[in-house]
């Protein structure tokens, strides 16, 4: 059964590494077709990127556990896509019941783990270290 995933992949974490484990797991020897949100659909689902998608596309490749990088540009293509290449959906479980129209696979998330966290994360150390700096001066 060929596999479709769509992810940003921004901030590459064990999570994403995690959900391309197992996609390729559940497509064993048929097609793992990876799509990485382009920076533009990031902007219009209001989503800002750190790492540009020329360099999110050079990590999942590097991983070499896609058989095809495609860019996603529109919510659209998900129903071209897994029709196009007799794709099952899977991702994260933090979307259930939003793509049921897909016959979707939803995979639990590493727990204590997210893009959204990691940046919370950097910013809160961030103002931590601007205020210790402000008392110290």
């Amino acid at each position: 059964m060929n596999i479709i995933t769509y992810w940003t992949f921004d901030m590459f974490h064990i999570w994403h590494l995690n959900l391309l484990r197992k996609c390729r797991e559940l497509a064993g020897d048929d097609k793992l077709i990876v799509w990485v949100s382009s920076d533009e659909f990031n902007t219009l689902k209001k989503k800002e990127c750190i790492i540009p998608l020329e360099q999110r596309i050079e990590i999942i490749n590097a991983l070499d556990i896609a058989d095809e990088i495609i860019i996603e540009n529109t919510r659209e293509q998900k129903a071209e896509d897994i029709k196009h290449y007799e794709a099952q959906l899977v991702i994260g479980a933090d979307w259930v019941g939003k793509f049921d129209d897909y016959w979707c696979i939803y995979i639990p998330r590493t727990k204590d783990i997210s893009t959204t966290d990691i940046k919370k994360k950097v910013i809160d150390l961030y103002l931590k270290k601007q205020n210790a700096n402000k008392t110290t001066t």
